[in-house]
């Protein structure tokens, strides 16, 4: 299954967690938060008008990315092996250089 999102939205894959904390202590999977920054690995064709044109959207493939912590919906795509958010793309907050 790829996964091609629809609309103004796009499929974020979320960076790996830290797995020890700044003292090093090794934390559980259970104890690990989510991160908040991931990488952009396809975006939609953009908003559909109400004149039926389309809004671009001003995010592209390969930006890295910060976005809400409730932001998207994890996905499995098989094909990769990998877990992947699809949010729009009004839940970024911003893109980070």
């Amino acid at each position: 299954m790829a996964l091609h999102p629809i609309g103004d939205r796009i499929i974020v894959k979320r960076e790996a967690s830290e797995e020890k904390s700044k003292g090093g202590i090794i934390l559980p999977d259970a104890a690990q938060k989510k991160p908040q920054i991931g990488s952009i690995v396809a975006v939609g064709p953009g908003k559909l008008n109400k004149d039926g044109t389309r809004t671009a959207l001003q995010l592209k493939v390969g930006d890295k990315v910060l976005f809400t912590s409730w932001a998207g919906d994890e996905f499995k795509d098989k094909k990769n092996k990998d877990e992947v958010l699809v949010m729009h793309e009004s839940d970024v907050l911003a893109v980070i250089e």
